[in-house]
């Protein structure tokens, strides 16, 4: 950020052109609340994402400091910022039936370096107007760094309506659910789902909880519980009727555009809508690792590294967001760059078994078979990890593959169709690509060409070289209407 390049003399007067909202507290003294906190911290993070001229860090990378007194210099520097904003929020009658349920957030900026307090303020408000005040304390921090605000994100930030207080609530314990990892991670997007449709149910009107439900819809089916009939309709249906009651919520164009890119194959419409989610929210890690994903698709490299390292700014200690990184420089056939990611990606992660297989891959597209094996071991010794996902089995089977391991591959391979033939065919196609088995694989490609599985829209990979040639590749790259 600016501060930091200028001289001392200009850090001194300390111009803030990046922040962080660290976890604002819980102080209700009720674990229970945890998610009511949590929400409200994100609906900061996400009203100051809407100032472009600001650098907002995203929840995920802020998370982690949840609870922890650890100094504000060494988090600001963590997270690379200028200044972070921490708070509590409390609320008088969470139990109550919505009489009386006021919150009071209270809010401090500290710059970084030197460390100085620069603003704090406290503010009581019903429940019902929560959403207005999110923007007010927004606006107050953009006043107090003098951080220039235009015109349109003004009103952006100050066009909150009442909230209904229950399907708020409802809201919120949904979109808690929305953020969980590990085992179950299933489970509770299903469970998200229908917290959305209940606070849809208690309001029809609330634009927030339909953007949610395109986005449950979205992670169930990235998670093999939907199928993409099943849940794409859904989510267009749920992100347009967002856009209908708030045509400047970010999150919405957003989903519509992932809609666009994996089930309708309609490519200009889909930049066109990651194009105005980005437009409304600079900040959104969301919008930026999926318009990165998209780009990485369209063969528009350069462009795809850019936003896969936008991402990674707003989301710093994500591994995951170095994943992608490594996966956009897998996919440019930037093969060095990729390892470097890959690496770093498992210093902040040592169980990955995606950075260990992404390392598999691109070692045996550089054609460097011993460093491959070696880590093709690693990643077999994580066989049992929890972290693995649901697609374990087809991973070792194309990681097997990748080792000229044919037999096990094929055993693998076996094995995993018994889960992903209905739900995952581009994942055996690939398995069988690698095996050299053409027929197999495009009779493969056409099940999800069939299916209209995301993964189709990948055929840019460096996965499918080995069939490119192929008459049968390009006449599915033409069926497809892939621009040149």
């Amino acid at each position: 950020g600016g501060g930091r390049d200028k001289l001392l003399g200009g850090a001194a007067l300390g111009e803030i052109t990046s922040i962080a909202v660290l976890p604002l507290e819980n102080l209700s003294g009720d674990p229970e609340q945890d998610y009511f906190t949590d929400g409200m911290t994100e609906a900061l993070i996400n009203e100051l994402g809407k100032i472009s001229a600001l650098r907002v860090i995203s929840r995920q990378s802020v998370m982690q400091f949840k609870g922890t007194n650890r100094p504000v210099s060494e988090i600001a520097q963590v997270l690379g910022v200028d200044a972070v904003v921490e708070g509590s929020v409390f609320r008088a009658n969470p139990a109550g039936d919505g009489m009386n349920d006021r919150i009071r957030i209270s809010a401090q900026l500290i710059q970084a370096v030197p460390e100085r307090h620069l603003w704090a303020e406290s503010y009581e408000r019903d429940l019902t107007d929560v959403l207005s005040l999110q923007g007010e304390i927004a606006r107050a921090i953009a006043r107090e760094i003098n951080i220039t605000v235009t015109l349109e994100e003004q009103l952006h930030l100050a066009s909150a309506r009442l909230v209904n207080h229950e399907a708020y609530e409802v809201y919120l314990r949904g979109h808690y659910y929305l953020a969980g990892y590990g085992p179950a991670a299933g489970e509770a997007r299903a469970k998200a789902l229908e917290y959305f449709q209940q606070a849809i149910e208690l309001d029809p009107t609330y634009a927030l909880a339909h953007a949610g439900l395109a986005r449950a819809y979205r992670q169930l089916e990235w998670m093999g519980v939907l199928l993409p009939k099943e849940a794409y309709p859904k989510a267009r249906t749920a992100a347009l009727k967002a856009l209908e009651l708030d045509e400047s919520l970010a999150e919405a164009y957003t989903e519509l555009a992932y809609v666009k890119l994996v089930y309708d194959w309609d490519w200009q419409g889909a930049e066109r809508e990651f194009k105005r989610a980005l437009g409304l929210n600079s900040n959104s890690v969301v919008a930026h690792s999926a318009y990165s994903w998209y780009l990485s698709h369209m063969g528009r490299h350069e462009e795809a590294i850019a936003e896969a390292r936008r991402a990674l700014e707003l989301d710093p200690v994500s591994w995951e967001k170095r994943g992608e990184l490594g996966q956009s420089f897998t996919r440019a056939r930037q093969y060095d760059q990729a390892i470097e990611q890959f690496r770093t990606q498992l210093e902040l992660k040592p169980d990955s078994v995606q950075a260990r297989h992404g390392l598999v891959r691109v070692y045996w597209l550089k054609g460097m078979v011993t460093e491959a094996r070696t880590e093709f071991e690693r990643m077999e010794a994580l066989r049992g990890s929890p972290h693995l996902g649901h697609a374990a089995g087809i991973w070792h089977a194309k990681a097997s593959a990748l080792m000229g391991k044919r037999e096990e591959a094929l055993k693998l391979l076996d094995e995993a169709k018994k889960e992903w033939s209905e739900r995952g065919p581009i994942l055996i196609a690939g398995v069988y690509a690698v095996l050299g088995e053409k027929d197999q694989a495009f009779a493969w490609l056409e099940k999800s060409y069939a299916a209209r599985e995301t993964g189709i829209v990948q055929l840019k990979s460096p996965q499918w070289d080995s069939l490119r040639d192929d008459p049968r590749f390009q006449d599915l790259l033409r069926r497809m209407d892939f621009p040149e």
